[in-house]
């Protein structure tokens, strides 16, 4: 799995998961429960993986986007 986009906002994580979803690209959130654990305050960013032979793809449909990928 390779990082696509970091960000403390809930909602873009979500906003990306929905628009990957929708170009047949899979993707997994990382850090959920670190997040959690600090009692919803948004310390911690929760990270957005792919894979990597889709990585440059993903990146793109952010971009077309303006998700910005915090990295």
């Amino acid at each position: 799995m390779k990082e696509l986009l970091r960000s403390t906002d809930m909602t873009v994580i979500a906003f990306a998961t929905a628009l990957l979803q929708g170009e047949d690209i899979d993707c997994f959130e990382m850090d959920v429960n670190m997040s959690v654990l600090e009692g919803g305050i948004g310390i911690f960013p929760r990270r957005l993986m792919v894979h990597p032979n889709v990585h440059e793809d993903a990146v793109q449909v952010l971009r077309d986007n303006d998700i910005p990928l915090g990295l």
